[in-house]
């Protein structure tokens, strides 16, 4: 079953952000657009690569109202003692959720149950709180936040532009198209 159109369960859990621990939970996502950003786990080889560009986006994304979390199965306290050790993963400020117990992985249902780590996946969740995109990829496949951004203003369009639907590469400031009869068998 898809997740797409649905709502976030609830969740509680302590994360390391601006060198701090500080505890977040559904309610902290009401109103306000979020990303979901789960990796399998802290030191590892392609997980830093990705939360660094997703850093170098971060600034991005705030500006159009969105908060990220990244999310692994480690505890917060390994993600503070990752953020110390490394500089790629020194310059993350977005918060780093700890996720030990699971709960939150098999709430978006990324959770690998036989390994207890999480699956490389992406989701974004609207100011309702229902998941609007979503991305799994294996292991060894990188994401690219400039494309995740790309994504986020296409569906903060659609959210704002109802009857509008942006196409295949479609960039901010570009033609959306209008669903209808008239464009069946057109395009």
């Amino acid at each position: 079953m898809s997740l797409i159109n649905t709502q976030i369960k609830p969740f509680k859990a302590t994360g390391f952000v601006k060198g701090e621990f500080k505890d977040f939970s559904e309610a902290d996502l009401a109103g306000k657009w979020a990303i979901f950003f789960f990796y399998p786990a802290d030191f590892t080889f392609v997980c830093p690569t990705e939360l660094g560009d997703l850093a170098d986006h971060y600034e991005d994304l705030r500006a159009m109202g969105v908060e990220v979390f990244g999310v692994s199965t480690d505890t917060h306290f390994t993600h503070k003692a990752w953020h110390e050790t490394s500089e790629t993963i020194g310059k993350i400020t977005y918060p780093m959720l700890g996720d030990p117990t699971g709960t939150i992985s098999r709430n978006f249902e990324i959770l690998r149950e036989d390994e207890g780590l999480a699956n490389r996946g992406t989701f974004l969740v609207d100011p309702d709180g229902v998941i609007q995109f979503l991305e799994v990829t294996a292991e060894g496949i990188g994401r690219n936040a400039a494309e995740l951004v790309r994504k986020v203003k296409a569906a903060q369009y659609v959210r704002k532009n109802p009857g509008q639907v942006c196409p295949a590469k479609w960039e901010e400031g570009e033609e959306t198209l209008t669903p209808g009869l008239d464009l069946v068998g057109k395009i």
